[in-house]
């Protein structure tokens, strides 16, 4: 197991470690080889060469995408796998298994719940980061494979002006208004009492739809989805014309989401809390705190590896089984190309608390 002991990440490293414990019994055949990353490539680096050259079987870890694209290399030659503990989804590779929840598993997700429900014409309005711009190449190949029309995508720069700007260029506010206030003029512009007449009534007409009825948000902290929704209903982008989509970070402020009523109903796909709660409480007990976050990803890495080793070797065609593996935060599958399919539940934002919209599969068929 490759995990930061030390550095500035050494607090997340040990609760890995603890967590991954959890799936070895004290007294098993199998053992947890546990080495130093110190949090930085050449770290992670040294550690997985030390650990392949006293006979390790396979890696669990390590925590960061710079880590794991440096450690990558060392275990495909040596032909060892690795199940990496990062989210980043451009690591997978053969015999290379990134185990966090990547924003294209949980844009396949949502994005298949809005389709199912005609909601096919999508538009993104997306964070100018390495975040944003994997959500844009998921939703575009996404859109590719259930064969809609390409994504309007926007990525804004943070501030509030910057939003401000972003969902007006997106909303194509000016020409959809402009067309109605074209209208009212020339009516006007008639001065008659029927050019009148139409002037006024047109004045009551709502300025028609955007060309989208889907729109995802990769916002994932409070202010900027606060500035959101003042601004959307100020563009005229608002339910029920335009479902809106999220990323599984909204699971943490979703309360505060709630608060914007434009907001209420939005979705979004992540791990149901309820599969997780037997890992949380078996934590809990061990260690007497809460897990953080990336702790179930490192359970369930070491739940694999323990399971695979005890089925006679961490071998690709025991990863890769089509039923996949029952993990804390639901089914997954590991697939030969190193890619993961996770079995997501999708979220509507709700008072109080999320709804759930979709429940997470139970299983999942492998292509």
């Amino acid at each position: 197991m490759l995990a930061p002991l030390t550095g500035s990440l050494a607090p997340v490293g040990q609760a890995l470690v603890n967590a991954a414990k959890l799936a070895f019994p004290a007294n098993g055949s199998l053992a947890l080889d546990v080495r130093d990353t110190r949090g930085t490539p050449q770290g992670a680096a040294a550690a997985a060469q030390a650990g392949l050259a006293a006979g390790d079987g396979i890696i669990i870890g390590p925590l960061t995408s710079p880590e794991t694209k440096a450690v990558a290399p060392i275990a495909q030659s040596a032909g060892v796998n690795m199940l990496a503990f990062t989210n980043d989804g451009t690591v997978a590779a053969s015999g290379v298994w990134p185990l966090g929840i990547t924003p294209s598993q949980q844009v396949q997700r949502v994005v298949q719940v809005a389709a199912d429900a005609g909601r096919t014409q999508l538009a993104a309005l997306l964070p100018d980061n390495d975040f944003g711009h994997h959500l844009s190449d998921a939703i575009s190949a996404q859109t590719s494979q259930l064969g809609e029309p390409s994504p309007q995508i926007t990525f804004y720069q943070p501030g509030f002006s910057n939003v401000n700007q972003a969902v007006e260029q997106l909303s194509d506010f000016n020409n959809r208004g402009q067309g109605l206030m074209n209208q009212i003029k020339r009516a006007q512009d008639l001065g008659t009492a029927a050019g009148r007449a139409q002037a006024d009534k047109l004045r009551h007409q709502q300025i028609p739809p955007p060309s989208f009825n889907a729109l995802f948000i990769g916002a994932t902290d409070a202010n900027t989805l606060a500035e959101m929704a003042n601004f959307l209903p100020y563009y005229d982008v608002t339910p029920p014309q335009v479902q809106f989509l999220g990323p599984a970070l909204w699971a943490n402020v979703a309360p505060q989401m709630a608060n914007q009523s434009v907001l209420i109903g939005a979705l979004y796909a992540a791990p149901d809390p309820a599969a997780s709660a037997a890992f949380e409480s078996k934590y809990q007990s061990a260690y007497g705190a809460a897990p953080p976050a990336i702790a179930d990803v490192a359970f369930d890495a070491a739940a694999i590896a323990r399971l695979a080793g005890s089925q006679g070797g961490y071998t690709t065609s025991v990863l890769t089984a089509p039923s996949g593996f029952t993990g804390a935060d639901g089914v997954l599958v590991l697939r030969s190309d190193g890619t993961v399919k996770r079995g997501l539940a999708v979220f509507s934002v709700q008072p109080g608390q999320p709804s759930l919209a979709s429940p997470a599969p139970a299983s999942l068929n492998q292509p």
